[in-house]
């Protein structure tokens, strides 16, 4: 197994390459909403550092949203390009899931609620348990406002949602997945041929009528 796994949904970027047991490569640039500049020439130093070929690949793993429009909307457009190009499988993985995959990774943690801030007043949300080594969904994806999340996180919040549901919250808390996050959960996946085609490697965005609301979601983000 090769897999090669991205993550730009949270406007930051991260490439990771990995095989049944071990991680190749990864590598996060952390400069926010650089991922159109660095994507592609992190893929290409993955693959050359590795020796492989993307026609060596045996899927494509993304961050398939919910997260910031553009970042999602690259993620999705990259995984497909690339997976076009030789037929390869896709796999999309939840960007709350893949936040909750990092709170195990990082802090150990076992059942957290992950909140990503969705602008506008809202918050993505959803719970995670551990199974097996991965974290598993245990309810919903959803839309919320804080209020309405507050009442819907149902264990330990983390992510850069957490301190708007949150007042007391840890500054370890506030954490972010990347692509090492996302090659755990698809290599399980990947194990199961749990993929599809390039052309459903689609993203995720959870609020309706996302492409007009980019201006608003701008401005609530100054």
């Amino acid at each position: 197994m090769k897999l090669l796994a991205l993550e730009t949904a949270n406007e930051q970027c991260s490439v990771a390459l990995v095989n049944a047991t071990q991680t190749l490569f990864s590598q996060l640039d952390q400069r926010a909403k650089a991922q159109t500049q660095t994507i592609l020439p992190m893929i290409d130093q993955a693959l050359t550092q590795a020796g492989i070929k993307n026609a060596d690949l045996t899927t494509i793993a993304f961050s398939r949203g919910p997260g910031s429009f553009s970042g999602v909307r690259i993620n999705a457009a990259v995984c497909q390009a690339l997976a076009w190009a030789h037929d390869t499988p896709v796999i999309g993985v939840s960007t709350l899931q893949a936040l909750a995959q990092a709170a195990y990774r990082l802090l150990g943690l076992t059942e957290v609620t992950a909140v990503l801030d969705a602008r506008m007043n809202e918050v993505y949300i959803a719970s995670f348990k551990l199974e097996n080594g991965i974290m598993q969904a245990i309810d919903d994806e959803r839309l919320l406002d804080y209020e309405q999340a507050a009442s819907y996180k149902k264990y330990t919040v983390i992510g850069s949602g957490a301190h708007l549901i949150q007042a007391d919250l840890d500054i370890n808390q506030a954490i972010h997945a990347d692509a090492l996050d996302i090659a755990a959960i698809a290599r399980v996946m990947a194990e199961k041929q749990q993929w599809v085609n390039a052309e459903q490697a689609l993203p995720v965005y959870l609020r309706e009528n996302a492409w007009k609301k980019i201006s608003e979601q701008g401005k609530a983000s100054k």
